[in-house]
């Protein structure tokens, strides 16, 4: 039989196998020689005492044997089955492509950045040069925003699929076994690039197709229907059935939509500034005074209030973490966040941004879809002016923000293109930073330590979700107008990370496999 136990264990014993043992075997009331097998199912952390505790799920296997899947993906030859054409090699269109093998169907990718290995010169460009390859950056490339972006796979959004086949994929892919027991499983920036050219190079011996370098220039509708995409300016590509599935920061796209007359919607998004503590404030603060170590991993922190109407919340929390440059073109800044697998960076940082909707916004009009990503625009070429027009952010210490003073100097920053001191609150708009400054208060009050001016605002921290919707029907996930465009991951508003990005792809395809099941 397998029986399965919950346990509540000291941090300072979390690695001692030989003591979580001794307490499931109290727990059940066995001995060691009736167990074959311990199988760790899920493990968080719980630091909100003093004594903090590790919450462990456990499957003990009593009389049984224990069978480990060997695999986890079961490719096919697609080579000459129908094709779903997928725009976008992002977490969404590589697990598009992987679905779609599974499901005996050929991707075809096209993907407008580089390989993961080209795509790495054009990064250091931006951090050395601060030149901003308009197709080849942090945002666009093999892999996506995720691939040089962290690597978290936790999500909320677990009941739209199958969040745990997705974490199998990565394992399957060479991601460490980890990330199905924690409760927050991070691969790491290190170790994605590698994951994801093993998943490309899976795709293309199933016979399925990824092209680089292949931007969408132009996409054909007849009868409202996708008839034809163009790739290159040149190449038409004959298809009825399209997952788009192009990111957050793909503007090009939006607007090619819109003079294409695809009926889009101006949706909420969020902005504001990414901040950068040393990590063992953080650990500190978090930990009751312990700093993190062999039992315990860099502290973390999740924030939320409201500062007059509108949400303020912490976005993309990395421990350990680096503070990258992700803009996709030259006149423009953009902050993120990432951290390595191991975390060991001596920095934490976090996007705090406002929760915005486009009625909020000065130039509202409910006929503009565009009016959030103009709002998104404007901000971050206003930061690229105010710190000199080059890839450096402008920067300012926490208190002298809440003193509204521009900073004498500044600390050492992760952000590698460098800083300069500006007061943000004239950088940023008054709706943004007003609200800003009401929530730094506030988590200074949730999180003691939290307010020092040794922490470090960069600005702005912009590109938490795509500011445009490309809506689609509930049931077949398609476009509510255009039959066979199928919207997806968080270019179209329907994801928000790697997690939910990957699980929209899938089910994309799963609606194209029943489509050609009923066009048979």
């Amino acid at each position: 039989m397998v029986k399965e136990l919950n346990l509540r264990i000291d941090s300072e014993h979390i690695n001692n196998e030989d003591f979580i043992n001794a307490c499931i075997l109290e727990q059940l009331q066995i001995r060691i020689d009736d167990v074959n097998h311990i199988e760790i199912l899920k493990r968080s952390i719980d630091a909100r005492k003093s004594k903090i505790k590790y919450n462990l799920k456990v499957a003990v296997y009593i009389g049984e044997e224990f069978n480990p899947i060997s695999s986890y993906f079961n490719p096919q030859d697609v080579k000459k089955s129908k094709e779903v054409v997928i725009i976008g090699a992002g977490p969404a269109g590589m697990f598009a492509g992987l679905h779609a093998i599974e499901n005996g169907l050929k991707p075809i990718i096209y993907e407008r950045g580089k390989d993961v290995r080209a795509r790495r010169r054009d990064l250091a460009k931006i951090h050395k040069e601060h030149i901003v390859d308009e197709d080849s950056n942090y945002c666009f490339g093999e892999g996506g925003a995720g691939t040089y972006s962290d690597g978290k796979l936790y999500t909320r959004s677990k009941k739209r699929g199958n969040t745990k086949k997705v974490l199998e994929w990565f394992v399957h892919f060479g991601a460490d076994r980890s990330i199905l027991v924690d409760a927050h499983p991070h691969i790491g920036t290190n170790k994605l690039p590698k994951i994801i050219q093993l998943i490309r190079e899976e795709i293309l011996k199933c016979g399925g197709e990824v092209h680089f370098e292949s931007k969408l220039t132009d996409i054909r509708i007849l009868n409202q229907e996708i008839s034809a995409i163009q790739i290159k300016n040149d190449i038409w590509k004959e298809t009825n059935n399209l997952i788009l599935a192009t990111g957050h920061s793909a503007r090009d796209i939006f607007y090619l939509l819109n003079q294409r007359n695809v009926y889009l919607e101006a949706k909420p998004f969020a902005i504001g500034v990414r901040i950068e503590h040393a990590q063992e404030i953080i650990d500190q603060i978090q930990y009751h005074g312990q700093l993190s170590g062999e039992n315990l991993p860099p502290a973390s922190y999740s924030l939320v209030t409201q500062a007059e109407d509108m949400g303020v919340y912490s976005f993309c929390m990395c421990p350990g973490g680096i503070i990258a440059p992700c803009a996709t073109k030259n006149e423009e800044v953009v902050t993120n966040g990432w951290s390595p697998s191991k975390r060991n960076n001596p920095f934490a940082n976090s996007g705090i941004v406002v929760q915005v909707s486009p009625e909020d916004l000065p130039n509202y009009n409910e006929d503009d879809p565009f009016v959030s990503l103009k709002f998104q625009e404007q901000v971050e070429r206003d930061c690229w002016e105010a710190a000199g027009k080059t890839q450096a952010v402008p920067a300012q210490r926490l208190l002298d923000f809440l003193k509204g003073v521009k900073s004498k100097d500044l600390p050492n920053s992760s952000y590698q293109p460098g800083v300069v001191s500006v007061d943000l609150n004239k950088a940023l708009p008054s709706l943004i930073s007003k609200r800003l400054n009401i929530a730094f208060t506030e988590f200074g009050k949730k999180m003691k330590g939290f307010l020092t001016n040794e922490a470090v605002l960069h600005a702005p921290e912009s590109r938490t979700s795509s500011p445009v919707k490309i809506p689609r029907d509930n049931e077949t996930l398609q476009h509510i107008e255009i039959k066979g465009l199928y919207p997806c991951g968080e270019g179209a508003g329907f994801a928000g990370g790697i997690m939910s990005a990957a699980v929209d792809g899938m089910r994309c395809v799963e609606k194209i496999a029943e489509q050609f099941a009923i066009d048979k």
